[in-house]
């Protein structure tokens, strides 16, 4: 099992949303789905680990697809 964090982070903002999830054929859909939906002045993307990309701290983490999506429309 491959785990990554989907990240999403409005463009000239600090800080992000952020979910622990398995990386694949679901997570992606999701990601594009997402972003087609919010636009693309909010950056959605995924990195390995947040110790290595401190320019979008703080994060704040949530536990669930519905919960991402949801803080990601408020960002």
């Amino acid at each position: 099992m491959s785990y990554c964090y989907l990240i999403a982070k409005r463009f000239k903002k600090s800080g992000c949303i952020a979910l622990k999830t398995e990386a694949g054929k679901e997570m992606a859909d999701f990601a594009d789905a997402l972003q087609e939906e919010l636009g693309y002045d909010i950056q959605i993307i995924t990195i390995s680990r947040p110790t290595a990309y401190r320019e979008y701290e703080p994060y704040h983490f949530v536990h669930s697809y519905e919960e991402f999506s949801k803080e990601a429309s408020l960002l």
